[in-house]
């Protein structure tokens, strides 16, 4: 987690922030995360990128900076907005039920060595058939 969880807010059109809430009048809260794609033991992994996730309920306290975090039933939805000047802007909102704490990173597996390696002889050190 690079910032912890926070009610979302909205400009006002008046210099002020309003806080965003949905049809029900639920405020909604927002918190920024750094994803990263996990690679099997060995590969390099990809270059990772800073998002904003919507709840549409509250953490509930927990969730500080660095928290490894799990969303909970999360949704990508791409969009596209067309501004009173003519220009359109687009891109994906992400959106989650909540968050929940997650579990360690696993680390990575060691390659497996046969204890007997590779003679050709059995386990039981009889003859090869």
């Amino acid at each position: 987690m690079v910032d912890p969880p926070c009610p979302k807010t909205r400009d006002d059109g008046a210099g002020g922030q309003l806080v965003v809430t949905d049809r029900n009048g639920v405020t909604q809260f927002v918190v920024s995360l750094f994803v990263k794609q996990r690679v099997p033991a060995g590969e390099r992994a990809p270059k990772g990128e800073e998002i904003k996730v919507t709840l549409a309920t509250d953490p509930g306290p927990g969730f500080d900076e660095d928290t490894r975090v799990e969303l909970v039933d999360p949704r990508i939805s791409p969009y596209q907005i067309d501004s009173p000047d003519g220009r359109s802007i687009s891109g994906l909102a992400f959106k989650a039920v909540g968050l929940k704490p997650a579990t360690p990173a696993p680390l990575p597996a060691a390659p497996s060595v046969s204890a007997f390696g590779s003679s050709g002889s059995s386990a039981k050190g009889g003859e090869d058939k």
